[in-house]
C-alpha cells in the first residue's frame, strides 16, 4: 500500500480495509447457510431466506443514522462498537441456531452493527486521505476479500463442524478487530466550525442517489441468491469434483466455493475500478461497467454448469469493480462537513431499499424459479444506466481528472 500514501493516511487505510472485510463478511456468511438450515429447520428455502431480512434491512436503514453520529464523533469510537456489538449479536446467532424468531432477531443485531462501517469507514477515507479514488479501491479490494471468504468459510464450517458452528466463528472474527485497532490506531484530524453545503448543488448527488439505490438492489440480490442458484443449477460441476478429488463433497461446499471464487475475482475488479477512476472521468467508468453488466444478466437463464458461472463471474465483476469510481463521485459531490451522513444516505438506500430485494428474490423463486431472478436484476440495471446518463449530463465539465 505504498502509492504515495503517508504514514497517518496507511494506517488508517489498514484499520479501514479491516473493518471493510468484517461488515461484508458477516452480511455473506449467511448465504452459504441457506440450503443446510432449510434441511435443519424442515423450511423451503424461501422461508429460511426470509430469516435474513431485517438482517440486510438494518444493515442499511442505519448507515444515515450512524453516518450522522460519525460526522459528530469520528470513526474510531464507531469502529469499536462495530466489533464489539457484532461479536455479542453472533454468539446470539450461534445460541439460536435453532430457533427461527431468536435467530432471526440476532440477525438484525449483527446487521445493526455492522452497517456502522460503510458510512464512518467511507467518510474518513474521503476526509483523510487525498487519492481518494485508490484509496476507495483498495478499500473495495479488501470488502471483496470478506464477501469471497465467507462463502467458503461458511461452505466449509458446515462441512466440517455442521451449522450450528458458523456463528461462533463469525464472533471471533469480530471480536478480533478490537485488537486490530490496537496494531493499526486511528488518527483523525479534528475540524471544527459550522455545517456548510460548500455551494455544491445538491441535484446531482440526488440523480447519484437513485443510480446507487437501483445498484444496492441488484448487488443485495445477487449476492443473496448466488450461492443457492450454483448448488440447484452447476451438477456436471460437482460431478466432475466429486470424481477428481475422489471425496464425497456436498453440493453445498462446492456451490459456496464458486461463489467464493467469484466474489475474490472482485478484489482485481475493485483495483481496476479504483485506478481507473482515478485517471479517467469516475461517472464514465460508473456508466461503462453498469452496462456490461446487462447482457450478462440476461444470458443467464440460458446456461448451466460452467458457462453459467462464467456469466455470473462477468456480471459480478463489473457489479463490483464499478464501487470504487461510485464512492469517489459521492465524496466529490457531497458538502465537506457531511461526509460521513453522505455515505451514511448512499448506504440507507442501497443497503436499506436494497434489502427489499431478498424478498422480491424470494418471491420470484416461488412463483417463477430460481433461474429467473438474475433475468430481473437486467431490467432495473437498464433503468439504472439511463439514471447514470442524466448524472453525466449534468455533471459535465465536473470532477474532472
Amino acid at each position: 500500500m505504498a502509492n504515495n500514501f503517508t504514514a497517518r493516511e496507511r494506517n488508517i487505510l489498514i484499520s479501514s480495509c479491516y473493518g471493510h472485510f468484517l461488515s461484508h463478511f458477516n452480511m455473506l456468511i449467511f448465504p452459504a447457510l441457506l440450503i443446510p438450515l432449510s434441511l435443519k429447520m424442515n423450511l423451503d428455502i424461501a422461508e429460511v431466506l426470509k430469516l435474513s431480512f431485517y438482517m440486510y434491512m438494518f444493515f442499511g436503514v442505519t448507515a444515515l443514522p450512524w453516518g450522522m453520529v460519525a460526522d459528530k464523533l469520528g470513526a474510531k469510537p464507531l469502529f469499536m462498537m462495530q466489533y464489539l456489538g457484532s461479536g455479542l449479536s453472533s454468539v446470539a446467532a450461534f445460541y439460536y441456531i435453532d430457533s427461527g424468531t431468536g435467530l432471526m432477531i440476532s440477525l438484525a443485531c449483527i446487521g445493526i452493527f455492522s452497517g456502522i462501517y460503510h458510512p464512518a469507514g467511507l467518510g474518513m477515507i474521503a476526509k483523510e486521505i487525498k487519492r481518494v479514488s485508490v484509496a476507495m479501491g483498495y478499500n473495495g479490494m479488501f470488502g471483496n476479500l470478506g464477501l469471497g471468504i465467507a462463502q467458503i468459510a461458511g461452505g466449509l464450517i458446515i462441512y466440517f463442524f455442521g451449522v450450528e458452528s458458523v456463528y461462533l466463528v463469525v464472533a471471533f472474527a469480530n471480536f478480533t478487530g478490537l485488537f486490530f485497532m490496537a496494531l493499526f490506531p486511528i488518527e483523525e484530524s479534528v475540524k471544527k466550525g459550522s455545517v456548510k453545503t460548500d455551494n455544491k448543488s445538491v441535484s446531482p448527488f440526488l440523480v447519484l442517489l437513485i443510480a446507487m439505490m437501483l445498484g444496492g438492489f441488484v448487488y443485495r440480490g445477487a449476492s443473496v441468491i448466488t450461492p443457492a442458484l450454483f448448488e440447484l443449477k452447476i451438477p456436471e460441476v460437482f460431478s466432475f469434483l466429486q470424481d477428481f478429488t475422489k471425496f464425497q463433497i456436498s453440493e453445498n461446499l462446492v456451490a459456496t466455493t464458486v461463489t467464493s471464487f467469484i466474489f475474490l475475482m472482485g478484489i482485481f475488479a475493485q483495483y481496476a475500478g479504483g485506478r481507473l477512476a482515478e485517471k479517467f472521468k469516475p461517472q464514465y467508468i460508473y456508466l461503462i461497467f453498469h452496462l456490461i453488466t446487462i447482457p450478462a444478466a440476461f444470458l443467464t437463464i440460458q446456461f448451466t454448469d460452467y458457462p453459467l458461472i462464467l456469466t455470473i463471474l462477468i456480471f459480478l465483476f463489473f457489479l463490483l469493480g464499478m464501487q470504487p469510481a461510485e464512492n469517489t463521485l459521492v465524496a466529490a459531490l457531497s458538502p465537506e462537513k457531511l461526509k460521513h451522513s453522505a455515505y451514511g444516505l448512499k448506504f440507507i438506500l442501497t443497503f436499506g431499499v436494497g434489502s427489499i430485494a431478498v424478498t422480491v428474490g424470494a418471491f420470484i423463486v416461488s412463483g417463477y424459479g430460481i433461474e429467473n431472478v438474475y433475468p430481473s436484476f437486467g431490467f432495473i440495471s437498464i433503468i439504472l444506466v439511463c439514471s447514470i446518463a442524466v448524472l453525466i449530463k449534468m455533471t459535465m465539465g465536473n470532477t474532472s481528472k
